[in-house]
């Protein structure tokens, strides 16, 4: 069995599962938004040690079906969906407290469950972290882009100056209901640079390109496409030109090598890089999103990034020291 956790009409959950049951693998959608009002999460820890003690995690879905977690080959932590407290508990106190019991209680069984994660939670969670994955990037040899993250109207005020301008603004993470682009910092934005005291912001100077590419890594594999920047009508964040042409890229042996250091440290089976090719040449790294998109790629650049990641679900072999 291969759980897929995220959520009814996910396009991407639902060409990958559609491709592992051409397979004859058995897989199932995992909507955690059900539990805990209509999904059951079980652990069973028996007294004594030896003979066929192990613990035992198990799921039963709303259709009455049960699962023990010991027959999953793989879990892809594609896209969680929050936990839903139900609505029957109305005072906000109990509410905090159920809802902390159930993350907390499932993050534990999710700790013990012993097969490959595509990502481990804890280590997507980590890796989800800009200041961490920028840090472990540089340490993994890729460049980066002259970065402050502040609060500090000071030093967001300088580091604009200094760069004369050409500075961009981005979110540490995107949520539903305020999604935000890559933008640029206006004159007028600066005239307002004290509203960063009431949350840091992550600035980050204008890496002028030729090329944006997003380089999808599963195991062992990586797909580098790439998209002209001169075929961007909004080059500042390439992900505002839908329909532009991605095309299978070949990146240097180090950049490819730096990569691999990064998703190990990280502890990622699978990771979504934004990067930016320079006109002298350099390849500078953005983000790593751990969950990130890749069908647009695929069919752009032909790369079989879903049957990369289809094969590596159904071997079932981690290929990052780190699983937890």
């Amino acid at each position: 069995m291969i759980l897929v956790s995220s959520a009814p009409g996910d396009g991407h959950a639902e060409v990958v599962m559609k491709a592992l049951s051409d397979q004859g693998a058995r897989c199932r959608l995992l909507d955690l938004s059900l539990f805990p009002s209509r999904i059951a999460l079980t652990a069973r820890y028996p007294r004594d040690a030896g003979g066929n003690s192990d613990p035992r995690f198990e799921l039963r879905f709303p259709d009455g079906a049960i699962l023990d977690l010991a027959e999953a080959r793989a879990i892809w932590w594609r896209r969680p969906q929050p936990y839903r407290i139900s609505a029957e508990i109305t005072d906000p106190a109990m509410r905090h407290f159920a809802l902390s019991e159930t993350r907390t209680a499932a993050a534990g069984i999710w700790q013990a469950t012993t097969c490959l994660w595509v990502n481990h939670p804890g280590n997507d969670a980590a890796a989800a972290h800009k200041p961490w994955q920028l840090a472990t990037a540089r340490a993994a040899g890729l460049t980066l882009p002259d970065t402050l993250i502040t609060n500090d109207p000071e030093a967001a005020r300088s580091f604009w100056e200094t760069h004369a301008g050409n500075v961009v603004h981005k979110p540490f993470r995107q949520t539903r209901g305020a999604w935000r682009e890559t933008r640029v910092v206006l004159p007028e934005d600066v005239s307002a640079i004290d509203a960063v005291q009431l949350t840091p912001v992550l600035f980050q100077e204008l890496v002028k390109g030729v090329a944006d590419l997003r380089v999808t890594v599963i195991g062992d594999e990586l797909f580098a496409a790439a998209a002209a920047l001169d075929d961007a009508t909004y080059s500042v964040d390439i992900r505002f030109n839908p329909g532009i042409a991605y095309k299978p890229h070949v990146l240097p042996d180090e950049v490819t090598a730096s990569i691999f250091r990064l998703m190990h440290t990280l502890g990622l089976e699978y990771g979504a890089i934004d990067m930016r090719l320079t006109p002298d040449g350099h390849y500078v790294f953005f983000e790593v999103n751990p969950a990130g998109q890749f069908l647009y790629v695929e069919r752009s650049s032909g790369q079989p990034i879903t049957a990369a990641l289809t094969a590596h679900l159904l071997n079932a072999k981690p290929t990052r020291q780190s699983q937890k």
